[in-house]
């Protein structure tokens, strides 16, 4: 039976002339292991497999999941289930009981628009969680890519450029018409890959200055100064002096911050709560 895309979990399939290409743009090796998000009917599973040690397909319909464990592929463990409620621990299981915990890992896959974004920093956790990936290369909505890539000072450049980028090298493959899916979505997608790396430069308190970046940017258009008052927190000192010790002016906004004018910020407020 032909099965029909569930709109529920963002289904679109992609078609085989363009899995070659997006095969070809992740570059498998014969001695990597591959986490796949979404494999759906296996589209870029298939190639992968021809070209890899092991896919571990993670696939939240539980039917297409059926189909791919019924296939006669060797080298495929398929996951049941939403990759997001996957615990560092349960992937290493997966990893020892298929005897690949001594791979190179990487990571792969065809996102669902919906969760795009989650799935990205649910990545980025399991990273800094030990799972040792060197990369994800991954097909988001072009939008999304646009975001991850933006310049600093731009309306694109937000909370996913900035904290992304903080932990990754982000680099853009390739592009995709809508008609590269079946049902055709009604966006372009971009296939980006992202190269982890330890938190560069690395903040005192790591959770902290995530949550000012989201903090800050939900006030995007306001200055700095005023853009602070949405720390959930009273500020340990007024939100111009705390700006002032670290050499931002007050009235620049979020999104002209680069990464590392972020962390001076984050660490400035730690050592101002710490006193």
């Amino acid at each position: 039976m032909k099965h029909r895309a569930r709109k529920r979990f963002g289904q679109h399939f992609l078609q085989r002339v363009w899995a070659e290409r997006v095969v070809a743009a992740i570059a498998p090796a014969a001695d990597e292991v591959f986490l796949e998000i979404g494999p759906g009917q296996g589209a870029l599973t298939v190639p992968l497999l021809a070209a890899c040690r092991h896919v571990v397909a993670f696939e939240i319909d539980r039917d297409l999941a059926a189909a791919l464990r019924a296939g006669t592929h060797a080298h495929l463990t398929v996951v049941e289930g939403d990759f997001l409620d996957r615990s560092v621990e349960s992937i290493r299981g997966q990893l020892r009981d298929q005897r690949l915990d001594d791979a190179r890992l990487r990571l792969a896959g065809n996102l669902p628009y919906n969760v795009a974004s989650p799935i990205l920093f649910k990545a980025i956790d399991l990273y800094e969680a030990g799972l040792p990936m060197v990369d994800a290369a991954v097909m988001l909505q072009r939008e999304v890519a646009d975001r991850l890539l933006a310049p600093v000072g731009t309306g694109e450049y937000g909370v996913l450029s900035v904290l992304i980028r903080h932990v990754a090298k982000v680099t853009r493959r390739l592009n995709l018409p809508p008609g590269a899916f079946r049902p055709a979505p009604e966006v372009h997608s971009s296939v980006v890959a992202l190269t982890f790396h330890p938190p560069e430069p690395r903040p005192a308190d790591l959770p902290r200055f995530r949550a000012l970046v989201r903090a800050v940017f939900t006030r995007r258009r306001k200055t700095m100064s005023n853009a602070l008052g949405a720390w959930p927190q009273p500020l340990p000192v007024a939100a111009a002096e705390l700006l002032t010790r670290c050499a931002i002016d007050p009235q620049r906004r979020p999104e002209t911050l680069d990464i590392p004018e972020f962390v001076r910020l984050a660490d400035a407020l730690t050592a101002a709560a710490a006193r």
